[in-house]
């Protein structure tokens, strides 16, 4: 790994300057596409027939710091730069500078701009605005790279690398590069789907929930609603945790010790924090079972996930029963799961989700699942 490391560094500074000295053309992504190659980028595309030559929009998952380079191997496009101040090294990882610093809104005007010349290259977006591993879910697509045009053009990518994995959370660009280099391969397989018009007055919501959805069963995986910022808060909570203090419980107060529960006395921070957590989950869910909670707990060590891991069934589990001599359920779904930890009121936004009571109203009742899931993750974060 580090003779092919050192090796790829040399070959590497080569295939910039080529890249760089080579006007856009077939030629020099053919060219940069085989100098890749021997750094052990492999791209691959499936039915590259499907690339609509009409479209001015790509969306694309996210799940690497170099999916628009590896995209522009195959197609001319541009990725504006969202993050970081523009300069030598945005152009140089190959982003495109608007001048635009201030809100998505100025952003969107300019690329209308841009998008308005038919002799500029399509844009390149990725709705995620931040980099996952590809394998649970996507991340929420934003709303304003649907309001730039009324047709796009979803691109599906899947990255594969042995031993190591494709994407690691808070890793700068030139880790990954570094990691990228040190590995014997990573391999990027790219799919053209369909292109997507947009329907007669909807909204860019909605038509971006629509468009996720459609990557999301193309990738095979879970569409979800959580947002780039929710990793981020996430992030941020795992480093806090992580340089918090274990104090040895004989340098804890008397009084504090006096205040903590017989039943976490000699159990370590660690398990107070998840049952704590575990608490909570129960409080919105309370048909799952503790145990389960708390193993989901103990993987995921966040309340929301482990709350949408629950409702969409990825964590099978017996309900429990209040009422002595009933049947024991079958192992729930997400469907059942949802409909057995949401029935009751849930209109009220400060009322507590009931378990075994049926709604009387008709309003409540007709509620649909997207709704009463919605619910609940905002009774959670409460």
């Amino acid at each position: 790994g580090l003779c092919l490391l050192v090796l790829r560094l040399f070959i590497g500074v080569h295939v910039f300057l080529v890249s760089c000295a080579l006007p856009d053309s077939v030629l020099r992504r053919f060219i940069v596409r085989v100098m890749c190659s021997v750094l052990g980028l492999f791209v691959r595309q499936s039915d590259p027939r499907l690339r609509d030559v009409n479209v001015r929009v790509y969306i694309a998952n996210h799940v690497t710091q170099f999916d628009h380079n590896v995209i522009n191997l195959l197609t001319s496009c541009n990725t504006p730069v969202l993050n970081g101040a523009p300069g030598f090294i945005c152009w140089s990882r190959g982003f495109m500078e608007l001048g635009v610093t201030g809100s998505r809104a100025e952003l969107v005007d300019s690329l209308k701009v841009y998008s308005s010349h038919r002799g500029n290259p399509p844009l390149l977006l990725f709705p995620e605005e931040a980099a996952t591993n590809g394998r649970a879910g996507l991340l929420r697509f934003s709303s304003w790279p649907f309001s730039i045009l009324d047709v796009v053009q979803p691109v599906a990518l899947q990255v594969q690398r042995p031993l190591i994995t494709v994407s690691v959370a808070d890793s700068s660009w030139i880790t990954e590069l570094l990691w990228t280099f040190f590995v014997p391969f990573t391999v990027y397989q790219v799919r053209w789907m369909p292109s997507v018009p947009r329907r007669a007055e909807e909204l860019s919501e909605d038509f971006a929930l629509r468009v996720q959805e459609l990557l999301a069963m193309e990738l095979g995986v879970v569409s979800t609603r959580l947002t780039a910022a929710d990793k981020t808060e996430h992030m941020k909570r795992l480093r806090h945790t992580s340089l918090l203090p274990f104090a040895p419980a004989s340098s804890q107060p008397l009084a504090a010790r006096r205040r903590m529960p017989s039943s976490l006395t000699g159990v370590a921070p660690e398990d107070v924090r998840i049952t704590a957590m575990a608490q909570r989950v129960k409080e919105v869910l309370p048909h799952v079972p503790l145990e389960v909670i708390r193993i989901d707990l103990a993987q995921t060590n966040c309340v929301d996930t482990t709350i949408a891991n629950l409702l969409e069934g990825r964590v099978p589990f017996f309900p429990e029963s209040k009422e002595a001599g009933t049947d024991l359920p079958a192992p729930s779904t997400s469907q059942a799961a949802a409909a057995s930890g949401i029935q009751g009121s849930v209109a009220v936004p400060s009322s507590k989700p009931a378990t075994k009571q049926f709604a009387k109203s008709p309003v409540e009742r007709h509620l649909s699942l997207q709704e009463r899931k919605r619910a609940l993750y905002d009774y959670a974060r409460r």
